[in-house]
């Protein structure tokens, strides 16, 4: 069975933000207009752009978990230039991630760790771990050195 570490990101993520949007996570309604962090001028291009996010907060705890709403803030932001000084690091918004990954609490994904952040639960890392194989295994159908990983 393949794990998330063997299938490439950007694939992972455009397939589970597409699942998530079936399962009805509910998306805020300030989405439309807000920036995702004070080193962006503007909102996301993206009409969907909640969901992606959704999707890779939820394949960034599988990695790196246990990790709370800070650390990932700091994953998610960037740099901003000051004038003529370099450029200077500033954390994504929080909001952003917090609704986040309470929505994937809600259906049971994510669960919390006292004192140390958010883990995946037993049921999201088997639905991740299913996305991973099937994805998988359709990338080996085209090359077939992958099925070593399948």
């Amino acid at each position: 069975m393949a794990k998330v570490y063997d299938v490439p990101a950007d694939i992972l993520i455009t397939r589970l933000a597409q699942i998530l949007k079936s399962e009805n996570i509910a998306k805020p309604e300030w989405t439309n207009f807000v920036k995702t962090g004070s080193h962006v001028q503007r909102p996301p291009h993206e009409k969907d752009w909640w969901y992606t996010r959704c999707a890779s907060v939820f394949r960034k705890i599988y990695l790196h978990g246990p990790i709370g709403i800070n650390d990932l803030r700091s994953e998610y932001g960037g740099s901003k230039a000051v004038g003529y000084a370099f450029s200077h690091h500033r954390d994504a918004g929080g909001a952003i991630i917090r609704h986040a990954i309470h929505e994937l609490e809600k259906l049971g994904y994510v669960e919390k760790v006292a004192g140390k952040g958010r883990v995946v639960s037993h049921q999201g890392m088997k639905k991740l771990d299913r996305l991973a194989s099937e994805i998988i295994d359709e990338l080996a159908a085209q090359n077939p050195i992958l099925k070593v990983y399948s």
